[in-house]
């Protein structure tokens, strides 16, 4: 057996991992929010979160390769959380630097898209 298969067979085995410890966080927050029978917009973006690194995994499985969208769309859902997590009495400044963030980052996806256009045409 060669490095590159062993470092295949490990790159498989801890993708398998974040994948069982993914699920496992997604009951976590299920079962917490079941029994706070109470659910808010920064659980429902958690969850969008963990369904996005889900996608991502499944994403890599299919092609052998993470569209490197599928990263900056977790960063800008991250982004969003804090956001809402920061609440009213936050400081305004990290306000304006978290939404320039989600900004920069959704015209990155933006050229991505624009330039993988160019590239199919």
């Amino acid at each position: 057996m060669n490095v590159k298969n062993i470092i295949g067979l490990v790159e498989k085995l801890f993708l398998i991992i974040i994948a069982l410890f993914t699920i496992a966080a997604m009951v976590q927050e299920i079962i917490s929010l079941t029994g706070s029978r109470r659910v808010e917009l920064q659980d429902l973006l958690l969850m969008f979160i963990y369904a996005e690194v889900l996608g991502m995994l499944a994403a890599f499985y299919a092609s052998h390769r993470i569209p490197i969208t599928i990263p900056l769309f977790i960063a800008m859902t991250a982004l969003s959380r804090l956001i809402i997590l920061q609440g009213k009495d936050g400081n305004p400044a990290i306000l304006i630097y978290e939404s320039g963030a989600i900004i920069l980052i959704a015209g990155a996806c933006w050229i991505i898209s624009r330039v993988n256009i160019a590239k199919d045409s």
